[in-house]
């Protein structure tokens, strides 16, 4: 680890400690549309209102909502017809994740390509999520997609510190080294503040346990999946693991080894991710 790398860690992990990390917040449709679907007597009508507020947002979820993962037999034409098609908390789920692209802006060139990075991947990992909780397990597709939205969300207050200090920037290798290191914990520390559901909020450092053992499979254990899967016949060193001995796998009822499945769901993969992209 550079001298740099570890002297921003220890800086960013002092900070964490002593609650000084400014953290991200959720762009205010998103807080609206989370807020309202709390409320157990919410109608409808009311969440519809709260998205339509945001032209681009409804708009991108009446296309998921034709797309070839719902499977909508009769074409969906408006956001109620769509809010009623998904049901309350999938909708808030779904609007909560894609309205978090606007989070991935950044005033620099080099901090603004990390963000389009950071962002494509995440959105990579949670069309595969999706696909892979909808056909191995019994957890919840939306609740899946969302937390492979979220689970490199820690990077973003490691980007904003070094948008202010340029001798970071500057260092691509230190850069990477700071974020390899403390973006799971920074994530997880995100997701409580954001007060997410509980099986979400420790998906940042779980998913990179690959030895993590748990009582039943678990959204941790469907993002890991996901994001060795979009690593898949690239030099990154997890894609030079023996995937074979990784628990996740065996709880989902895959074998690594062999890819006759996964290829038959690919097209459902590609789709999810153009959705979310």
């Amino acid at each position: 680890m550079t001298d740099l790398a570890q002297r921003v860690q220890e800086q960013l992990m002092e900070a964490i400690d002593k609650d000084q990390l400014v953290l991200p917040t959720l762009p205010e449709v998103a807080l609206r549309v989370r807020e309202a679907a709390e409320n157990p007597e919410v109608s409808i009508p009311e969440l519809v209102k709260e998205i339509s507020t945001d032209a681009a947002l409804s708009a991108r979820l009446i296309k998921v909502v034709n797309s070839p993962l719902l499977r909508t037999r009769q074409e969906i034409t408006d956001l109620g017809m769509a809010v009623n098609r998904m049901g309350i908390t999938y909708t808030a789920n779904l609007a909560t994740g894609l309205a978090m692209a606007q989070m991935f802006q950044a005033t620099s060139d080099v901090i603004d390509r990390k963000m389009r990075e950071v962002w494509g991947r995440s959105t990579e990992v949670a069309g595969i999520s999706h696909v892979l909780s909808r056909h191995y397990t019994k957890l919840k597709p939306d609740q899946a997609t969302l937390a492979g939205l979220v689970h490199q969300i820690g990077v973003l207050p490691i980007l904003a510190y070094a948008e202010e200090h340029s001798e970071l920037m500057a260092d691509p290798k230190s850069l990477d080294l700071v974020i390899a290191r403390i973006h799971p914990v920074i994530g997880d520390k995100i997701l409580e503040a954001w007060d997410f559901p509980i099986p979400l909020r420790h998906v940042p450092t779980q998913h990179l346990d690959f030895e993590r053992v748990s009582q039943a499979t678990d959204y941790s254990d469907v993002v890991q999946v996901a994001l060795l899967q979009s690593l898949a016949g690239t030099d990154h060193p997890y894609a030079q693991m023996d995937w074979g001995t990784i628990p996740s796998f065996a709880k989902l009822g895959l074998n690594p080894h062999e890819d006759e499945e996964e290829e038959d769901l690919s097209a459902e993969m590609e789709a999810a991710m153009q959705l979310l992209g």
